[in-house]
């Protein structure tokens, strides 16, 4: 596979968090909206994603591989079912700021939510249209194989029922994208 390895990682405060991350690697984010920011690291080949969860700082998001084009996501999903490992897919959808055709592995040995994508076009948005979720059916899945050792959370900061109730958009204050 190649590409480069995304970590996602939930912070405190996100200004904290790209002025240490922005000295760390010595480049600025290459996307930074709000609760959201990720870098795009030529050395070593990181892509880097900060998600503002407060009280969930310092803890693991999600994983993923960003390959070059729907053909290579193609091509991944095709040999990961070979070598028995199941997916959710998810084409033409938009999380994290970005249009993407990606799938979640289904299985990870200890709740590991790893995603293989890659980015068709930037979006406004953190979701779709109008701010909604176009992923229910994917976290869906997920949340069912991954419950255990997750704890149900959801993917992309997945809004909670009560973030949805309240209103708020954007990431919620546990998930994964």
């Amino acid at each position: 596979m190649t590409g480069r390895i995304q970590l996602a990682l939930n912070v405190d405060n996100l200004d904290e968090s790209i002025a240490f991350y922005t000295k760390l690697f010595g480049t600025e984010p290459a996307k930074v909206r709000p609760g959201y920011a990720n870098f795009a690291i030529a050395e070593p080949p990181l892509k880097l994603i900060l998600m503002e969860n407060p009280g969930q700082g310092g803890g693991l998001n999600h994983l993923g591989v960003e390959v070059a084009d729907t053909d290579a996501v193609d091509a991944e999903q095709t040999r990961l079912a070979e070598v028995g490992l199941a997916s959710v897919d998810e084409r033409d959808t938009t999380c994290c700021y970005a249009k993407q055709d990606k799938f979640w592995v289904q299985g990870a040995p200890n709740g590991e939510r790893w995603e293989i994508y890659t980015v068709l076009e930037d979006s406004p948005t953190f979701w779709g249209e109008g701010g909604a979720q176009s992923s229910d059916v994917a976290e869906a899945a997920l949340d069912a194989s991954t419950a255990s050792a997750t704890g149900g959370s959801r993917c992309c900061g997945g809004e909670t029922a009560g973030a949805q109730a309240a209103g708020t958009a954007g990431p919620a204050a546990v998930g994964c994208c």
